[in-house]
């Protein structure tokens, strides 16, 4: 089983010799993931060594844990197995019998920047190597990716906007309203109509023509 989320990667198998060079290209393959090519050779010959040291000596079985973890500043790389027997560096002249396919740990202990085993009480033990991690592959901060001539944006024009007409105001000449004055004419009463009225003389009495 394989399992690596970020800056953590575990693989879990059977230290067989037809599985170790399965899981060296697997650790060379995270490490490139990674970023951590300069990292490679060194680390995939020190889990080949402690996995042929499991498949040579571990009891009662060779089931057993490979685990990578990047932090800031290392690259620490572990096997853990079943066998609580705590390994022993060997000498350089029994260490050349060895078989090809692992070298002991005097050559984890040379390649490395520091290197050790602990026990895990009756569970068996953990052996650990760790090699110092490239500036350039510690967490930097985010930034925003660089864009070629081609990708640049065109320069933005400053946007104009037109002058706005000004709207001119005819003033509205009201013209005077002249009232024109009402002349009242005066009433002048009709004359009334001049009626003669003839003096009614009384009759005089006709006198006799005989005098009496």
């Amino acid at each position: 089983m394989i399992s690596h989320p970020s800056r953590h990667c575990t693989v879990e198998l059977q230290a067989l010799p037809s599985r170790i060079g399965q899981v060296r290209r697997i650790v060379s393959a995270q490490l490139r993931y990674w970023h951590l090519d300069p990292l490679i050779d060194r680390a995939a010959l020190g889990v080949t060594e402690l996995l042929s040291n499991v498949h040579r000596h571990a009891r009662p079985d060779k089931s057993c844990v490979v685990e990578l973890e990047l932090l800031v500043d290392r690259l620490t790389v572990s096997v853990r197995d079943h066998d609580p027997r705590l390994p022993v560096v060997a000498d350089a002249v029994e260490d050349a019998a060895l078989s090809t396919c692992g070298r002991g740990l005097a050559m984890v202990a040379a390649m490395s920047e520091s290197w050790g085993a602990r026990p895990e009480g009756e569970d068996g033990k953990v052996v650990w190597f760790t090699l110092p991690a490239p500036t350039t592959a510690r967490p930097q901060p985010a930034r925003s990716p660089r864009r070629t001539p081609e990708q640049q944006p065109a320069p933005r024009r400053p946007e104009t906007h037109p002058s706005p007409t000004p709207i001119t105001t005819t003033p509205v000449v009201t013209a005077p309203v002249t009232t024109a004055p009402v002349v009242t004419a005066p009433v002048v009463a009709a004359p009334a109509p001049a009626v003669a009225h003839a003096a009614t003389a009384s009759p005089t009495p006709a006198r006799s023509a005989v005098p009496g």
